[in-house]
């Protein structure tokens, strides 16, 4: 897989020059997740989760399907409220506040503007259909008032030029490919610039030719020092790219640590399991 995802970047003429000059001066944040649960009526998704991310790090989420990790993810930026347990970033509680011993529910429009430094790619990418690749990454710096739409638009052609996509600007998603419209995704998350990146399993609903230009993206993206938790099944891209792999099961963390104690000599059974059916 490392060649095809080295040969594909070339292709797409990004890399981590160029990813950086957007990302200039953007502080990667800290991420901790403090004894998270969350039931789903009778289904404890989230049994006790403790994670720490340092700033500037990568760290990849594997786990069978059913194991929590989307829904941890979207604890992160509180698109899931969590029954107990909360989210810091660069120690601020996210949808959160603590009022004494207890922790209080944001406004929406406070968890709105936290959010907007969370930047979240889907798996199924989720671009507004009616509008552009241009303006769908151009949209939320302006719908938050962190841009004038001049400037949000400038600042969407040269995001949409370092994924490789300077010639589908005015293109709307039905005339893009999977992956190119995940790497439409991936600009829209850095337009705000975060200080951490969220991504759920991103090649997953793609063609398998094209899971190689979208994890090429995310590779640069890894060496510019932005803080990125990444779901996914690519054992091959975790091994390469990830600073600390966290192996989660029925919505705990069995273990974690360096991809090559996790990916090659795991402790937990389970995970030596769950690798020898993936690898």
């Amino acid at each position: 897989m490392t060649s095809t995802t080295s040969d594909t970047a070339a292709g797409t003429g990004t890399g981590t020059a160029v990813l950086g000059e957007v990302l200039d001066g953007v502080r990667p944040a800290a991420v901790q997740v403090h004894s998270a649960h969350k039931w789903f009526g009778t289904h404890h998704v989230l049994a006790g989760v403790d994670l720490t991310v340092a700033p500037g790090k990568v760290t990849v989420v594997l786990g069978p399907s059913g194991s929590g990790k989307s829904t941890l993810l979207r604890s992160i930026n509180h698109l899931e409220r969590l029954d107990s347990g909360h989210v810091s970033i660069n120690g601020e509680p996210i949808g959160v506040r603590h009022h004494g011993t207890r922790l209080k529910e944001l406004s929406e429009r406070a968890i709105l503007a936290q959010r907007s430094r969370i930047g979240f790619v889907f798996q199924s990418f989720n671009l507004f259909p009616h509008l552009s690749a241009l303006d769908n990454v151009a949209a939320a710096p302006v719908a938050t008032g962190r841009s004038s739409r001049s400037e949000a638009r400038a600042h969407a052609r040269t995001l949409l030029s370092r994924v490789g996509l300077a010639d589908k600007t005015d293109a709307y998603p039905r005339q893009l490919s999977g992956g190119q419209q995940q790497r439409v995704a991936i600009a829209r998350a850095l337009a705000l610039r975060p200080g951490v990146i969220l991504f759920d399993e991103p090649t997953s609903a793609l063609d398998p030719e094209l899971v190689g230009e979208v994890l090429a993206v995310i590779r640069d993206l890894a060496s510019t020092g932005t803080t990125l938790i990444v779901v996914t099944h690519e054992i091959g891209f975790a091994r390469e790219v990830a600073d600390q792999v966290v192996f989660l099961d029925a919505g705990r963390i069995l273990e974690q640590g360096p991809p090559a104690q996790v990916l090659d000599h795991p402790h937990h059974p389970r995970t030596a399991e769950f690798l020898s059916k993936v690898l």
